[in-house]
């Protein structure tokens, strides 16, 4: 296939998921991925197909979802994201199901790493009145320029996670793994030596529309798997109000736009290192109209 108008190179090089493996069946399920109309099925002898009309695309099966990506290509297409705890066997794997939002992927990804809306947004879950500082953390780039991570993350918590008893101090550390692509690494209430993993990878299927898929590899083999995915998916469902009330649509990266304070270091880190590397796809100036 050829290449679809208007996507930066390095969107297109992105693995990107598509749907919940145990969801598969034999019907065609069609979707969008950087405007371009795609769709997907297990076939009779248990392989997954991904086409763009008549052409198949690459796929694979991981983190509980079917991936692809548009780049044909084996040599423009990035390598897969790496998340090392997906393979400890004492980990488990719950996969919170796909919220479709009116945004833009980037805009996702940016609130998944803003803390400062936790007790405004997640009332009594994720933050609460009086606790909201957010003391200052660490912004680095890792493996060659191609992710970033913030470490010494701290926030207070009444409800860190689903098994949590209690208020506590959580541990954060956050990692953009791709322009579409984040994890955060947290005080695990079952484990004080090892954290929990929760990602969030998100499917751009406009510039303006996408797909978010969280997926969580946690040190918790006691609670209940629809309580766990309700607990995730409320947390989410709350964020997408205040994301689909942002305007522009297009998350803007010029400088002129960032506001550097202590809470917002991990975002202002995020919109320079996609304005460097070329990332286009869902961004815009501050002056774009919605």
């Amino acid at each position: 296939m050829t290449s679809p108008a208007n996507v930066d190179p390095v969107s297109l090089s992105q693995w990107y998921p598509l749907g919940m493996i145990e969801a598969l069946s034999d019907i065609w399920v069609q979707t969008m991925l950087l405007g371009v109309v795609i769709r997907f099925r297990r076939m009779a002898d248990g392989t997954v197909e991904v086409a763009h009309g008549a052409h198949s695309l690459p796929c694979c099966e991981r983190y509980g979802y079917v991936w692809t990506s548009l780049a044909t290509d084996p040599a423009l297409r990035d390598a897969m994201i790496r998340i090392d705890e997906a393979d400890e066997s004492d980990r488990r794997l719950v996969c919170c199901g796909s919220v479709a939002v009116n945004a833009s992927g980037l805009r996702v990804v940016e609130n998944f790493l803003d803390m400062a809306h936790f007790p405004f947004v997640h009332t009594d879950i994720l933050g609460a009145e009086p606790h909201t500082e957010v003391q200052r953390y660490t912004v680095e780039t890792r493996d060659d320029g191609k992710e970033i991570w913030a470490t010494d993350c701290r926030f207070f918590q009444p409800q860190a996670a689903l098994s949590a008893e209690g208020g506590i101090m959580t541990d954060y550390v956050y990692r953009i793994a791709g322009p579409f692509a984040t994890l955060l690494y947290k005080t695990s209430p079952g484990d004080d030596q090892r954290k929990d993993v929760i990602a969030l990878f998100v499917q751009p299927m406009t510039a303006g529309t996408c797909r978010a898929h969280p997926v969580m590899f946690l040190l918790d083999d006691h609670s209940d798997l629809d309580a766990l995915v309700e607990f995730q998916q409320t947390i989410f469902l709350q964020d997408r109000i205040i994301l689909e009330s942002q305007r522009p649509v297009a998350m803007p990266l010029d400088a002129a736009s960032e506001i550097p304070t202590l809470a917002d270091r991990s975002s202002v880190a995020y919109r320079r290192w996609l304005k460097a590397r070329g990332v286009t796809f869902g961004a815009g100036a501050a002056r774009a109209a919605a």
